[in-house]
């Protein structure tokens, strides 16, 4: 479908598991490009005003795919904007087929070290404890399913600079949106 779109009406889709970073720079892209920003997982939280893993201990993971399904359906029908999507959420294939109509989905990834290093600083001395560093490697490895898919394209983004970041971004959009004319 996103053939027959025209290209001011293409859709930014981001995923991938750089950190908390990624919700930033893809604001800044949209702010860039002078378009809209939208979290899928923000837009999840609101719905119910809970978090994800709220969503998930309170009402089961049915409930989690049922409101996921909306949203998706919801955020499909966006145009000229950028998707901030979980690997999660894209991992599912008819959820991932549905935004990849609206335009190209890009998985920005860091090397497994440069993941490791974050989730160490970042969880403190909480790393240390095999629980929560296995509960946390689970989420890394959820994010991760979609990485090697055919309809995703995947940039490295491990040594870049933020600046360098947000411009291989929206050259790679460009030129992948201008491909599917």
């Amino acid at each position: 479908m996103s053939n027959f779109l025209p290209l001011s009406e293409r859709n930014l889709i981001l995923t991938g598991y750089i950190g908390p970073n990624l919700s930033v720079l893809g604001q800044q892209i949209a702010d860039r490009l002078h378009k809209p920003y939208v979290s899928v997982d923000r837009l999840i939280g609101e719905r119910m005003d809970l978090t994800i893993d709220e969503l998930r201990t309170y009402f089961g993971e049915r409930r989690l795919k049922a409101i996921e399904d909306e949203i998706v359906q919801e955020t499909a029908l966006r145009r000229d904007a950028i998707i901030h999507v979980s690997g999660r959420i894209l991992a599912q294939p008819e959820h991932r087929a549905r935004l990849a109509q609206t335009g190209p989905i890009l998985c920005l990834v860091v090397s497994l070290g440069t993941i490791l290093h974050h989730l160490h600083v970042t969880m403190g001395a909480r790393y240390h404890n095999p629980d929560e560093r296995a509960l946390a490697l689970a989420d890394l490895r959820r994010e991760w399913a979609v990485r090697g898919k055919d309809d995703i394209t995947e940039l490295d983004v491990t040594y870049m600079a933020h600046e360098a970041m947000r411009d291989m971004v929206i050259d790679t959009w460009q030129d992948l949106a201008i491909e599917r004319i």
